[in-house]
């Protein structure tokens, strides 16, 4: 049995080798892979993924629109990263939908609860649980909000914007909209760092839009993220989150930086998170495209 279990992966070995020979026929496959720094087991294992990498940025070199996109997710293209010497991959968004991004952040501003188009079947108990919340709602009370995670455009931030818009508008509530990467880089200016941390750590009704999306590095997940979190448990702080990772994926990503691997600090976030929040997928037609 043993001397199967060799000959398997002896087989497997040549595959993976005869696959990544191929490849390097590729100059710009090769390109790739040297400015990664990469060494080559851990490249011939990614191969295929390198080369959809590849791809979906010849795509994108000749794209005039969201219309003309060819990739995996519309709007995104994959990225290979090299952490602790393994590779990973993630997704970004291209310079189109980055627009659409931006666009959405001002948009988010002004959407209430009767903007919402009720449709999309798919989002009706996303829908309920907001009308409840609403309904409920009382500043007095320790309630949990939502991890809204799920596909590429789907509405979440729109909805969870025009629960929080709405309530600040009908209850005089404080909120607080910040698309996660945004929020990272804000308080990078040391002059305004104790102002925007007492912002999001006060504020009655907290959205972290898109967490995930972010570079994790041990500055953001620990000393801002985790204070985050924890004063709003201590303070009984309502926060919503929305992400395209679901609480396992987002987990892996948290525990990957450029410090090292650190799967311990990583599940302490899940588990605040887990406390502030009452985890929901949402599945839907992507209305950004």
């Amino acid at each position: 049995m043993a001397n199967l279990k060799e000959l398997k992966k002896e087989v497997n070995f040549l595959d993976l080798e005869q696959n990544f020979k191929e490849a390097s026929l590729d100059k710009e496959f090769v390109k790739l892979v040297k400015s990664l720094h990469l060494n080559p087991k851990e490249a011939m294992k990614k191969t295929t993924q390198l080369i959809n990498s590849l791809d979906e940025k010849r795509n994108c070199q000749n794209c005039k629109g969201l219309y003309m996109c060819k990739n995996a997710y519309k709007g995104c293209l994959v990225i290979p990263e090299v952490k602790e010497d393994s590779l990973y991959f993630t997704y970004k968004p291209c310079k189109y939908q980055q627009k659409i991004y931006e666009k959405v952040k001002e948009q988010k501003k002004k959407i209430r609860m009767k903007d919402i188009d009720m449709k999309d079947k798919k989002q009706l108990p996303i829908i309920k649980w907001l009308d409840k919340f609403y309904e409920e709602y009382d500043l007095t009370k320790s309630m949990k909000g939502l991890y809204l995670h799920g596909s590429f455009g789907s509405g979440k931030t729109y909805l969870i914007s025009a629960l929080l818009n709405e309530l600040h508008d009908t209850k005089n509530v404080s909120i607080e909209i910040v698309y996660f990467p945004d929020l990272l880089r804000s308080l990078k200016d040391f002059d305004d760092y104790s102002y925007n941390m007492n912002r999001f750590m006060k504020t009655d009704l907290l959205l972290i839009d898109d967490i995930g999306a972010e570079k994790v590095t041990e500055w953001g997940r620990d000393e801002i993220l985790g204070t985050i979190l924890q004063e709003r448990m201590n303070e009984h702080k309502t926060t919503f989150f929305t992400s395209n990772l679901n609480l396992k994926e987002l987990e892996e990503h948290l525990s990957i930086s450029n410090s090292g691997v650190d799967k311990v600090k990583s599940r302490r976030i899940i588990e605040r998170i887990k406390q502030l929040t009452t985890d929901i997928e949402l599945i839907a037609e992507n209305k950004r495209s």
